[in-house]
């Protein structure tokens, strides 16, 4: 009886987290595909906007697949990632002290879309070894509510995941937000000690392939409320 109850748990629990999850995966790429088109919309929209300019200022977009695209905007790239896994939020954060979530608890299996900084000369020159930034990552549950977690000026967005669901409006929200403070989040010159020596073989290989580790924050620390 008890390996029959047993096995009767086990295949509910499947059921009901395999659709659960599957529901979650969904409703993310949605909103990914949303996002997709806001962001090649918001691209045509800006170079309109700046066809007097130089052509090198102007916004590239490019698709990467299935999973991931970018924009170019002036030195910067943000590389959009939608992660192929759906996720539960840990008992420590804050999204437990909503009754949204207390009162239904699969509301907080979301699915991640990330959204990184990169140099546009890292690709360009293709330093593999230089460094991109997570700049913020959107969580999407099973009723397409979402809340934006990341670097300071992107967390005040959203962060109450009973209070919002996912638009073209909210989403073009995000992608201002995460382009402007790429932007303003500049590149410091290295500590000295960490560049003041360098070995005859790494001196050829920048001769041969510009390659000299890069990154906005390079040798310094990089925490989750840094603007």
């Amino acid at each position: 009886m008890n390996i029959l109850n047993t096995k009767t748990a086990i295949l509910n629990t499947i059921r009901e987290k395999a659709t659960l999850k599957q529901q979650v995966y969904q409703n993310t790429k949605e909103i990914f595909e949303d996002l997709r088109d806001v962001l090649e919309g918001l691209v045509l929209e800006y170079n309109e906007e700046l066809k007097d300019a130089d052509e090198k200022v102007q916004l590239e977009y490019e698709d990467r697949g299935e999973f991931e695209f970018q924009i170019k905007v002036a030195s910067d790239i943000l590389v959009f990632s939608l992660h192929t896994n759906v996720f539960q939020f840990n008992r420590d954060h804050n999204v437990w002290e909503q009754n949204y979530v207390r009162i239904n608890p699969d509301n907080a299996y979301s699915g991640i879309i990330n959204i990184y900084n990169f140099l546009y000369d890292s690709f360009k020159y293709t330093r593999y070894d230089d460094l991109g930034y997570l700049v913020a990552r959107i969580f999407i549950n099973r009723e397409k509510h979402y809340i934006v977690e990341g670097k300071r000026q992107m967390g005040l967005l959203q962060t109450d995941l009973s209070a919002s669901k996912a638009t073209k409006e909210s989403l073009r929200t995000i992608v201002e937000t995460a382009i402007n403070y790429s932007l303003n989040f500049d590149l410091l010159v290295p500590p000295y000690d960490n560049v003041k020596i360098m070995s005859v073989a790494q001196i050829f290989e920048k001769i041969q392939n510009a390659r000299i580790q890069t990154g906005k924050r390079l040798g310094f620390q990089f925490k989750s409320d840094d603007v």
